[in-house]
Formats: structure tokens, sequence, C-alpha cells
């Protein structure tokens, strides 16, 4: 089914959710937290969330629902094309206070941005999981080998640019996880 590949991102889009929200709790308690977790979240959110799962969204899905009727301008899509817009604005604002984390201690506006991200990822996960890929299986089923295709394709294109694999970001997901609870301990 077309979005099997898109469920499978958002999965792992959630695990690193997870470590970012216990990220969160632990800068609010005033925990250091060091660069070797920080970063590597920037690294998936900007990469893989943004380069790689939205455009696969975007080049692929979201045309294909188009071309079945579903206009990209206005309702489900156009409102998916917005929340990408924002998650990249949410993303460049916690990149740059991460930065800014990194260099002075202060954490105040990186708690701040990453709980925004946090709220504006799970609510669109969410949107897209439980409206969104329920039309796309609908409406597509007679081009969802050549979806499935395209997705495959723009993921192995957008990670090979990057030089980064699946499984790099699959064990940046679990490493994460390990070292934030880690973190807490």
């Amino acid at each position: 089914m077309s979005t099997t590949s898109l469920r499978r991102d958002h999965e792992l889009i959630e695990k690193v959710i997870k470590s970012m929200e216990a990220t969160v709790q632990l800068l609010s308690d005033g925990k250091q937290i060091p660069e070797s977790i920080l970063l590597p979240v920037i690294d998936f959110t900007k990469n893989f969330t943004d380069v790689c799962h939205h455009t696969k969204e975007e080049k692929s899905l979201f045309p294909a629902l188009e071309q079945a009727g579903l206009p990209s301008n206005m309702g489900p899509v156009a409102m998916m094309l917005m929340d990408h817009q924002r998650s990249r604005e949410i993303g460049k604002a916690m990149e740059e206070s991460a930065k800014e984390y990194l260099s002075s201690g202060e954490s105040t506006k990186l708690i701040s941005d990453m709980h925004l991200y946090v709220e504006h990822i799970t609510e669109h996960l969410w949107k897209e999981n439980n409206k969104l890929f329920m039309m796309a299986e609908a409406r597509l089923q007679y081009v969802s080998e050549k979806v499935d295709k395209e997705l495959n394709e723009i993921e192995a294109s957008k990670l090979k640019d990057l030089g980064k694999s699946r499984e790099h970001y699959e064990n940046l997901a679990e490493t994460l996880s390990r070292d934030v609870s880690q973190q807490g301990s």
C-alpha cells in the first residue's frame, strides 16, 4: 500500500519525538544535555524528517493525491504542506537554540522550541496517520505500486545525497533513546 513506507517513517520519527520529550523534561529539571544527544536530534529532524520524509510526501504522495482529485491549494494536502513549512520553521529555531544552549548553557529557548516541535510533529503525524493516509489508501489503490516505487526511490536518493542510510537513522533513534534514558538516571 502506498502509505506503508510513510508509516514506517512515522514510527521512526515517533521514537525520536519520545527522546525529545524526555530531553525537554531533563532540561526542565536542570540537567545538562550533551552535544552527543542534541546534535543527532537536530540532524534527525532536519535531514530525516524534513529532507527525506517530507520530500517523499511532497514529491510523490501529494501529487498522486492531486491527480486523484484532492487539490494541493486547499483541503488536507494544503494543510499538510503548511504543517511541513511550520515544522521547518520550528526546526530551524530549535537548531539555533540548541547552538545557543551548547555555547551558553541557557536552556529556556531550547526547552520552548523542542516542546513546540514535539507538539507540532505529534499533531501532524496524527493527522496524517488517521486522516490523510486513509484518504490516500482509498484513492490511490490503482497507482499504489507506482507511488510505493517513487517513495522508495526518493528515500534512497535523499539519504544518498546526505551520505546516510535508513539504517543510520534507525540506529540514531535507538542510540538517542538509550542515551537520553541514561541522562535521566
